[in-house]
């Protein structure tokens, strides 16, 4: 009786099985590189010994000096020409200034013929009037003056205004003495008579720029030029006759 009663283990159904140890870690159908750390799938491979690129970024105080510099350099740039300006106005208000006027109011044709070797001799004297409207302004005309006389493209004379001052509110009347040789003067004198006959008039340009100094009170400012343009129109050209100017008007420029 004894022996029927003796109870024998029985093993628990309910408990699930250990894996064995040769059991695959990656279940049936899958691939490993499926459950691969994501952080590891984008690490670079550094197989090689090739060290990482480092993306380095300019340092922001480089740029705000840069942007700093360039405003202190505008800002000084705008003082000095509020600066300019403010002076250039009290002195347009103090002084008043006024362009010079200048006309052509006499031409003496003094030698005007043809030589042996068929050049052109001519010689002018021409009556410049300059009047110097300003109160408080004077002009130095300096040394170094050109004046010419022109017909079409071709240049019959050429003098010069002598070094000479022009005080507040004065007129100067100059003669200036031109003369001039032109090479092969027979087409040109041909020209002219033709011009004449034609119509009753001969157009002539002449043209000056003068160096100048500006005296503004006691201040004498540097030196500039000056150009005159002057536009002619004279009944004739020829030597020991009156020459009547029927036309003239001038342009005068400032060139620093």
């Amino acid at each position: 009786m004894a022996d029927q009663q003796r109870i024998h283990p029985v093993s628990d159904i309910e408990s699930p099985p250990q894996a064995s140890p040769t059991a695959p870690l990656v279940p049936v159908g899958s691939t490993k590189s499926d459950h691969v750390n994501p952080v590891q799938q984008h690490q670079p491979d550094n197989s090689h010994g090739t060290a990482p690129v480092n993306h380095t970024r300019t340092p922001k105080k480089r740029r705000s000096c840069w942007c700093r510099c360039l405003c202190w350099t505008l800002s000084i740039i705008l003082l000095l020409i509020v600066i300019i300006g403010i002076i250039v106005g009290i002195l347009f208000l103090v002084f008043r200034p006024k362009l010079p006027d200048y006309s052509i109011d006499g031409l003496e044709v003094t030698r005007f013929n043809l030589s042996s070797n068929s050049s052109l001799s001519a010689g002018f004297d021409v009556n410049i009037t300059a009047r110097n409207p300003n109160r408080r302004i004077g002009i130095y005309y300096e040394g170094g003056s050109r004046i010419t006389v022109w017909y079409n493209e071709t240049q019959l004379v050429q003098g010069s205004i002598p070094k000479f001052y022009q005080g507040h509110r004065n007129t100067t009347v100059l003669v200036v003495p031109m003369s001039g040789q032109i090479q092969n003067g027979t087409n040109l004198l041909a020209s002219l008579q033709q011009q004449q006959l034609q119509t009753g008039n001969i157009p002539l340009l002449l043209r000056a720029r003068q160096p100048v100094r500006v005296k503004l009170g006691s201040l004498k400012l540097p030196e500039m030029k000056f150009t005159v343009r002057c536009r002619l129109v004279v009944d004739a050209l020829s030597a020991n006759n009156a020459i009547r100017i029927s036309r003239s008007s001038c342009r005068f420029r400032f060139r620093l």
